[in-house]
């Protein structure tokens, strides 16, 4: 896609500090950290979400993702490691090529706040069933 920043970091049109390339994806240092070693790992298919993503396309980039967490903790150490993908405007995407983060973690004070706000109880476990059955409905 023509418009596309990560594509065009891809084609070397715009330049990047690159990580790990194969012929399905690409991995680069993220331009705005928020720990050291944080990286996006993106495939090289335009995609701009996981909801339009080939089966294939996933395929290839998640098995590259254990590749470039490994050596994000070979060469850095850290006590743990947050994977982060925002997927469509409402959860925060801004770029809409498909990207995965990794985000190396040190230290409670690095930064970055991850805040669940799990709700136990919000559905009854008869409701639970009913989600599950409208989920594997659309799955079969």
């Amino acid at each position: 896609m023509s418009d596309c920043i990560f594509c065009k970091i891809i084609n070397g049109d715009i330049p990047s500090v690159k990580v790990y390339e194969d012929e399905h994806v690409f991995a680069f240092m993220d331009i705005a950290p928020l720990t050291k070693g944080h990286t996006l790992l993106i495939p090289k298919q335009h995609v701009a979400d996981l909801f339009e993503m080939p089966e294939e396309v996933a395929r290839n980039l998640y098995a590259a993702a254990p590749k470039v967490a490994n050596a994000l903790k070979a060469a850095f150490n850290p006590q743990g490691m947050n994977t982060v993908n925002n997927n469509g405007a409402f959860a925060g995407q801004t770029v809409f090529h498909y990207h995965l983060h990794f985000i190396p973690r040190y230290d409670e004070q690095d930064g970055l706040q991850v805040s669940w706000g799990a709700q136990p109880g919000l559905f009854t476990p008869e409701e639970m069933q009913q989600l599950a059955a409208q989920i594997k409905e659309q799955l079969a």
